[in-house]
């Protein structure tokens, strides 16, 4: 018997196709997914960048290695495949990031390179699944190697407050590439201004970081808020050295820490110009991939000096006339401190009493060091906790002089001459604290903390001449991350998130959330209630600080660029700077 069925020649496998199989490419294209959508997408949703800034650090690698085990166990791809696959990403990938920008190397690479080249293992997975075996782990290899160079063309400029890395093309400029160095070739120094100088810091309107309190509070008269029809007026825009520091001024003086090259400098600059009077420079730098080069802290004056403390943990006390060295002082070596804090040291030097005292971190009693303000000479320290990108700050509570110190294990306060310890307020964090505390009356102190910690009041009072400290109120409400909080008239401002907010400060409870500036940095105005935001993408916003409502008064592009340096008002003297640029601006007066 027979049958008159024939079978279809085209459903018959042909003899290579009858040794392999397709690949199964389903896992793999899940896998692209979830990569594509943690890396991408939680920077778009409300609070994710802050609180969970590690999904796409971290799960696109973590994809990759589920990616990779899928080829080499799941794919259906032939043992020779796997194998070359395997071999042939990790060299395409070893050369892809030896040729790549040095800014898109170690870190970076985990981040970027390696999820571009499994994203592409698994659409070229897709192109290829029914192709030979050598056919097709040639176009898997291909696709990947090609998607991996992608990043030859970028190079980074550090991450965003929201914790995206800043990619620009390889060929621009890099903050601080030495345009500072073009711009002050030609541009006159102001020789002889030594006396003047000298004379100028006895009343130094803003005297170091935030101001003479570091509470942000400036004393502007009132200003024009409709910047459209009557905009700031440029003095001048220069470049700079890259760094994070702010400025401290004194009458007609400007003084800041920059990275110029191979050195940290100290620059004085006139006010009036933007010409240097002078400079000071010592070979030193720091750089990290994601906050990137430069000095963090910024420039103390007082006992007629300039005190600098370096990134690399270098305090020094310099000629205010000149910038000539006094003494200098190692306080990280002092401290045996190793390694260096991840962001670098970013405490700017507090002086007071005749010491000037910074954070160190150091090992046993070597966390707050306090040194003779005219010889250099170590006179105290004491132990603190290791992870802090806070400044020491001087304020009144319960009507003395006090020394708070907020680091990750909580708030130190301290007697500012001997370092005797009057409270230490426990609230350990698993993490930085790079905000300055924030004190009300004199007796409710305001710990901020980043991620999804927020903010916590306490109160302080005395007993028995002990100092203790009761939980007022806990906030998630204000999630603040290294822009700086402003308390004023009952109610607390500042960024949760990447918005901006205001809660009460009696109960902690929200009242509004508008308003996107990035992690920018704001000063309050305290005789117009006004709130000045120097916005992260470099405008500078004006605010009514009203607690029922997010009221934004005006506002104009002062700076290109990334921009979370501390702003600075005197008079009606605006100072702005990022990591490339500077400028000064003439701001409107109200009729």
């Amino acid at each position: 018997m027979t049958s008159d069925a024939s079978p279809n020649p085209d459903s018959v496998p042909s003899p290579s196709q009858a040794h392999y199989k397709p690949l199964r490419v389903w896992p793999a294209l899940i896998l692209v997914v979830v990569i594509v959508l943690c890396r991408y997408v939680p920077p778009f949703i409300e609070g994710a960048s802050s609180q969970y800034w590690y999904v796409p650090v971290f799960f696109p690698l973590l994809g990759s290695v589920l990616m990779l085990i899928w080829w080499l166990a799941a794919s259906r791809a032939r043992w020779f495949e796997r194998l070359i696959g395997l071999f042939g990403f990790l060299v395409a990938g070893a050369v892809i990031v030896l040729l790549s920008h040095a800014s898109m190397r170690g870190m970076i690479s985990t981040y970027l390179t390696v999820p571009l080249g499994m994203v592409g293992l698994g659409l070229g997975a897709l192109l290829y699944r029914a192709r030979p075996p050598k056919q097709r782990v040639s176009g898997v290899l291909a696709c990947s190697a090609l998607a991996m160079s992608l990043t030859l063309l970028l190079q980074s400029h550090g991450i965003t407050g929201d914790y995206v890395f800043d990619f620009h093309s390889r060929w621009s400029s890099a903050p601080g590439a030495g345009a500072w160095a073009e711009n002050n070739a030609g541009a006159p120094k102001t020789p002889g201004a030594a006396a003047a100088i000298d004379a100028a810091l006895a009343t130094a309107e803003w005297p170091g970081f935030r101001g003479a309190d570091r509470m942000g509070h400036a004393k502007a008269p009132k200003l024009a808020t409709d910047w459209k029809a009557n905009p700031p007026k440029l003095l001048w825009k220069k470049a700079v050295g890259a760094g994070w520091s702010s400025f401290a001024v004194a009458g007609p003086y400007a003084f800041a820490d920059e990275q110029r090259g191979p050195h940290e400098v100290v620059a004085c600059y006139d006010l009036a110009t933007g010409n240097e009077v002078w400079t000071h420079q010592r070979e030193a730098r720091f750089d990290e991939p994601m906050g990137g080069p430069g000095p963090r802290a910024t420039p103390t004056l007082a006992d007629g000096a300039v005190f600098t403390a370096s990134a690399t943990g270098v305090l020094q006390r310099l000629k205010a006339g000149t910038g000539e060295v006094v003494w200098q002082q190692d306080f990280k070596k002092l401290s045996g401190r190793e390694p260096l804090p991840m962001w670098g040291y970013s405490a700017s030097p507090l002086v007071v009493n005749s010491l000037v005292i910074v954070y160190a971190g150091g090992a046993g009693d070597k966390g707050v060091m306090a040194f003779d303000a005219a010889t250099g000479e170590a006179r105290w320290s004491v132990a603190c906790g290791p992870e802090s990108y806070s400044s020491p700050q001087l304020s009144k509570v319960l009507g003395e002089d006090t020394l708070l110190m907020l680091t990750n294990d909580g708030l130190l306060l301290l007697d500012p001459t001997t370092g005797k310890v009057r409270l230490n307020y426990e609230w350990k964090f698993n993490g930085y604290r790079a905000l300055q505390p924030t004190v009300v009356g004199e007796d409710v102190i305001l710990l901020p903390t980043p991620m999804s910690e927020g903010t916590r009041a306490i109160r302080v009072s005395k007993k028995d001449d002990q100092l203790t400290a009761e939980e007022l109120w806990t906030s998630r409400h204000l999630k603040t991350d290294f822009a700086e909080l402003i308390a004023h008239k009952g109610h607390l401002y500042g960024v949760d998130g990447s918005m901006f907010s205001c809660i009460d400060l009696e109960t902690g409870k929200r009242t509004w959330k508008d308003g996107r500036y990035g992690k920018g940095q704001a000063l309050l105005l305290e005789t117009t209630d006004q709130i000045l935001i120097a916005a992260e993408d470099g405008r500078v916003v004006l605010l009514q600080a009203d607690p029922t409502a997010h009221k934004e008064l005006t506002s104009f592009q002062a700076l290109k660029g990334k921009t979370w340096n501390h702003p600075v008002i005197v008079g009606d003297k605006l100072l702005v700077r990022n990591g490339t640029e500077a400028a000064c601006y003439a701001l409107p007066l109200a009729p």
